[in-house]
């Protein structure tokens, strides 16, 4: 079976500089994914600049066909011991998943990366390799539907030290902590920044460390199909409905003259639900067939808003999804049910929209969808947008 790796990364930066001194590189292909995980000596512009270098080199050769002993020599001779304190410059964890579950993990002193099965916490075999001077753990194992791997930089295992934590948190506890919250339906955003909020409430909002924490999650390709608009010529309805009832995955209509198109089409009766999760949004509506049915523009709109809180708030904050109004079953959708988003626009113009006393950003759908296809794309989603 082929599956889609679900990623989420974030980081907390040492309190007082404007650059992290860890990095994070990834990248999708057709048939695999690689992370890479830098962490650089010390913080602010110089560990920066060493952790850029170490996991863009490696992700480059990685990618362009170059074996682990390579890219670790070039990094070795790249990026030298420091003189020092007899350290690395920089060091890294390498997480390569095939689309089957074939995994590879590669770690140089970073904290030991983390493998959830159904839940519990598994042992990862570890192979150590001595590569250019340096001891490297290697790991391989077949990942199965639902599992999660978890890698985190030494800013976590540090948090809180000196201040509420003499010792800091410490490996074992933040391991603890970590597997206490991974649920059933933990979302690998969600988890990301439960982690970094603990971390960032140890240190008491004022991190002593750069901290990044990765996670990824194996889970079965689930793509959605989103009908937004009317198509500009009404012959091509037919056509276009089609499309979204024999898609694949999760079908959403999005707009109140679309979804009685899809009603007509289908011959299937529209009701429109009375309640108001959310006076801000316009409420859902049903179709036999079909899994969301919003609003247009505003609904969007709003979709991209909790979208963007989502992906770049900086608070660390718990978070939740859990809402029912539309615009939040949306970003949901998008963000944690989905692994792929297909989006049918169709471009007649709406009359509402091009009303002056409306807002501006109603007559601008077409680049509403852009500004919600890139958003999702950073999330690591493939999204593909046709036009009609």
């Amino acid at each position: 079976m082929n599956y889609f790796i679900d990623v989420a990364y974030d980081s907390l930066y040492h309190h007082g500089e404007e650059l992290c001194g860890d990095s994070v590189e990834f990248i999708r292909e057709q048939d695999y994914c690689i992370l890479v995980l830098a962490d650089g000596l010390g913080s602010g512009v110089k560990a920066n600049i060493l952790s850029t270098l170490t996991s863009k080199i490696i992700i480059t050769m990685l990618k362009e066909g170059a074996t682990l002993d390579e890219a670790i020599e070039t990094i070795a001779k790249t990026l030298p011991v420091c003189q020092d304190r007899g350290i690395a410059y920089s060091t890294f964890t390498i997480i390569r998943v095939e689309n089957d579950g074939n995994t590879y993990i590669a770690e140089f002193d970073n904290p030991m990366a983390l493998h959830y099965q159904r839940g519990k916490l598994v042992d990862m075999p570890r192979e150590v390799r001595t590569i250019y001077d340096k001891q490297v753990s290697i790991s391989r194992f077949k990942a199965e539907k639902g599992d999660l791997i978890i890698t985190f930089s030494d800013g976590v295992v540090h948090a809180g030290v000196g201040r509420l934590l003499d010792l800091g948190w410490q490996y074992d506890n933040a391991v603890e902590f970590i597997t206490d919250n991974v649920k059933k339906d933990t979302s690998p955003m969600s988890l990301t920044k439960n982690i970094l909020g603990a971390v960032n409430t140890l240190y008491m909002q004022e991190p002593g460390d750069d901290s990044t924490v990765c996670t990824m999650l194996v889970k079965e390709n689930r793509p959605v199909t989103v009908m937004v608009g009317p198509p500009v010529n009404a012959e091509q309805d037919q056509q276009v409905v089609n499309r979204l009832i024999f898609s694949q995955g999760l079908k959403v209509v999005c707009g109140g003259t679309t979804s009685n198109i899809v009603s007509r089409v289908t011959g299937r009766e529209l009701t429109v639900s009375i309640d108001y999760e959310n006076p801000a949004v316009p409420p859902i509506a049903k179709i036999q067939g079909i899994d969301l049915i919003t609003e247009g523009v505003l609904t969007l709109g709003k979709a991209l808003e909790i979208i963007k809180s989502a992906t770049t708030d900086s608070n660390f904050e718990s978070f939740n999804l859990n809402k029912k109004d539309g615009a939040t079953l949306l970003a949901k959708m998008f963000l944690e049910e989905s692994t792929q988003v297909d989006f049918l626009v169709g471009r007649a113009l709406n009359p509402a929209h091009q009303n002056p006393g409306m807002p501006v950003s109603l007559g601008l759908k077409l680049n509403l969808i852009k500004d919600l296809a890139t958003a999702i794309e950073a999330t690591g989603k493939r999204v593909n947008i046709e036009y009609f």
